[in-house]
């Protein structure tokens, strides 16, 4: 995602700079809106191209704050300030227990912008690759409301239902990844090394071949002839594709594919909405305006289609309407959510509705990752019954046939 560096004057005038991530200049805005700031420069970082070799290996080979670091840093900066821990201490004590090197520098700049005499938020907001804008948002709140503590324990909370949703995402994948990758060696084997032995046995009965044999044996012949062609297009197609996937409009469509993707794209859908309500609830709960909430919860779905429907929402609001209408025009929530969404609206209950909402998509998605084997097996069962279908028709039917003709001579 882009970064924006921004300027822009807090409510008592005075000049306040910073970096943000954003699809766009307008959503940074919006955030700084949100924030209270209000923006007078919004322009998007250039990667430099001329670094020095030490700090270029530095940024190489410096080891990435992970999602367990964070989740780690919120829970226990919670607990230090439930004990009535000063956060300059409570800071102090988790920068010389932090195993991760990066986490450490990071605990150690925030202190010295603490010292500084700059608020919390903005310490954090210095460092806008480890602390998104849900993050940084939530604690502005804790600061506003003097339930920093709290804020942070709804923070660890938050953090692990997200991590939890991915393990059980990478865990119901791992079988059937498997047995994809497992069918392609064994074609690729089958192809290279076992249909040139039996070509050579075919060639010597000097007999004509049936047609699938024929196409077997000119595939493989193919394939025996062309791999390194074809293993360069492999590795061309995947930096292809990483590269179109690296562009604003490439992520977009592909997130917009990647929930039509049987079995698998309702399953991705279903997750980050569940992302989405929980983090929508959390931010209302705490006292989140309603409008910078959904500009927050846009930053936690990771889809950037489903993250601009959100923000459409958030511009229908805008405009007026209720969260409802808002949400039906989306058109990515079902009849059951809608009718949910208006009993809160109504009870004057949003944030309590969105939980449960929540928590059903997280039901849902745990029944489809347990069932997930059954719902594949039948397609794996029959690929794996193609491919035997055809190595037999291709290799063993022309053996049989002969050899019948061997017999009868």
């Amino acid at each position: 995602m882009p970064t924006f560096a921004y300027k822009a004057r807090n409510s008592g005038s005075e000049l306040v700079e910073g970096v943000l991530e954003g699809a766009s200049s307008g959503v940074v805005v919006d955030l700084l809106r949100g924030q209270g700031l209000t923006p007078v420069d919004v322009r998007e970082e250039k990667t430099r191209t001329t670094k020095s070799a030490s700090s270029l290996n530095a940024s190489v080979f410096k080891q990435k704050i992970s999602h367990i670091d964070l989740l780690l840093f919120s829970r226990q900066i919670h607990t230090l300030l439930k004990s009535g821990v000063p956060i300059m201490r409570a800071l102090s004590g988790l920068q010389d227990a932090a195993i991760n090197p990066e986490m450490k520098r990071v605990i150690g700049e925030v202190r010295e912008s603490l010292e500084g005499g700059r608020e919390l938020s903005q310490a954090l907001a210095k460092h806008p690759r480890v602390f998104s804008p849900f993050y940084l948002s939530m604690v502005r709140v804790g600061e506003a409301t003097g339930l920093l503590e709290e804020i942070f324990f709804r923070l660890f909370e938050h953090l692990e239902f997200e991590r939890y949703m991915r393990e059980q995402v990478k865990t119901a994948m791992r079988y059937p990844t498997f047995v994809v990758i497992a069918m392609a060696v064994a074609i690729v084997v089958v192809n290279i090394f076992v249909i040139p032995a039996f070509a050579k046995v075919f060639a010597g009965f000097g007999a004509e071949l049936p047609l699938m044999t024929r196409v077997l044996l000119a595939f493989s012949n193919f394939m025996v002839d062309y791999w390194p062609a074809m293993l360069a297009g492999l590795i061309g197609c995947v930096l292809a594709f990483r590269a179109w996937v690296g562009t604003v409009k490439g992520r977009y469509d592909w997130d917009r594919m990647s929930l039509k993707i049987p079995i698998a794209g309702k399953i991705l859908h279903k997750a980050a909405l569940s992302r989405f309500s929980r983090s929508f609830s959390l931010g209302i709960r705490s006292g989140v305006p309603v409008m910078q909430a959904l500009s927050n919860s846009a930053q936690t779905v990771d889809n950037s289609y489903l993250s601009r429907c959100v923000e459409g929402m958030r511009e229908n609001v805008e405009r007026g309407e209720s969260l409802l209408r808002a949400a039906i025009s989306s058109g990515i929530f079902t009849p059951v959510v809608l009718q949910m969404v208006a009993v809160g609206e109504e009870s004057g209950a949003v944030d309590d509705m969105m939980n449960e909402i929540g928590d059903m998509y997280r039901q849902e998605v745990e029944y489809e990752l347990k069932t997930l084997g059954q719902q594949i097996e039948p397609i794996l069962i029959v690929m794996l019954g193609i491919m035997v279908l055809i190595l037999a028709l291709g290799i063993f039917l022309p053996m049989w046939d002969l050899g019948k003709v061997a017999i009868k001579r």
